[in-house]
């Protein structure tokens, strides 16, 4: 096991890099698409996004606690105002071998947690008031398990730049689809294709594609990454714990557990134990999770 958590560890490292150079492309691709619509310039465009792409990734890696936990509402809490929740990250830190991390509460009844943070050194976990309510004392050490993992094992550097270019690409999708809406790229090129010749419709329809299809391909990308880090986080869980049955139980908890009551934005959705959103039919098969059906099947055979 510890073997495997090592290869995990370096594992994440490589896919740090890979993760970057995936959604600086779709980037890339968006801001081209933009500027070949709107500035008559592909390139101008590309750079544009790739400037927006590096502040969101640098504001995200060096100030990713505070602005993820902004997003959600959290409050810090410590060793006085939340005594149980605090100690049970600090006896889950220490098993891990990790420095302490923050500690937060949302305030609402959702049972859903999650951690944050570029590194071990700044880190931040955060768990509904829900989960505090419901969860007894080996379901709560079985889910800060699961995202003291998380940070041991470098997923949250992953998660973090992840949310940042996903948000990006979201961002620049989305007023390019406003100025659509308007007319701007309309008006702008269709005098010119009116006389261009077959690449320049070539080209439109590439830009429009890529405007529309690149959030689907960020949240794929997150998909791809995120779903085997969750098995290998819970498994962790029940390592420092040694206890399978309270991880087994928080499952079946979070499982049965509403939709969270405040609004949680797609790009950081990815972060929590359980899906915040609790969507259902076709939004399933976008789930950066996998079923927890799935994940109980998997500790009942470990």
């Amino acid at each position: 096991m510890t073997k495997l958590l090592f290869d995990q560890i370096a594992s994440n490292k490589r896919k740090t890099w890979i993760l970057l150079l995936v959604f600086f492309l779709l980037l890339a691709l968006v801001g081209y698409a933009v500027g070949y619509l709107f500035m008559r310039s592909g390139l101008g465009g590309l750079v544009i996004a790739l400037i927006i792409g590096f502040i969101y990734a640098l504001s995200m890696i060096f100030q990713s606690t505070e602005i993820v936990m902004s997003m959600n509402g959290a409050r810090e809490v410590d060793e006085q105002t939340a005594p149980d929740l605090y100690h049970v990250v600090e006896d889950m830190a220490m098993v891990a071998q990790i420095p302490m991390p923050r500690v937060f509460i949302i305030d609402d009844p959702a049972l859903n947690a999650f951690a944050t943070g570029s590194n071990p050194q700044n880190a931040a976990v955060a768990a509904t008031s829900g989960l505090l309510a419901i969860m007894n004392r080996e379901e709560l050490e079985a889910v800060m398990g699961h995202e003291v993992s998380h940070i041991r094992n470098y997923d949250i550097r992953i998660s973090t730049i992840a949310v940042a270019l996903a948000s990006a690409i979201t961002m620049l999708s989305s007023m390019a689809g406003r100025m659509m809406w308007w007319g701007g790229a309309g008006r702008r090129r269709s005098d010119d294709d009116r006389d261009g010749n077959g690449l320049e419709i070539i080209m439109l329809v590439v830009s429009l594609l890529a405007i529309v299809l690149a959030p689907l391909a960020a949240t794929l990308v997150q998909l791809a990454i995120s779903r085997q880090r969750e098995f290998l986080a819970d498994a962790s869980s029940v390592e420092l714990t040694r206890n399978p049955q309270g991880m087994i139980n928080a499952l079946r908890k979070l499982d049965n557990s509403k939709p969270m009551s405040r609004h949680v934005d797609d790009a950081s959705s990815a972060l929590f134990i359980n899906d915040p959103q609790k969507r259902g039919g076709l939004q399933k098969l976008f789930y950066t999770h996998p079923p927890i059906s799935e994940r109980i099947e998997r500790l009942k055979h470990m």
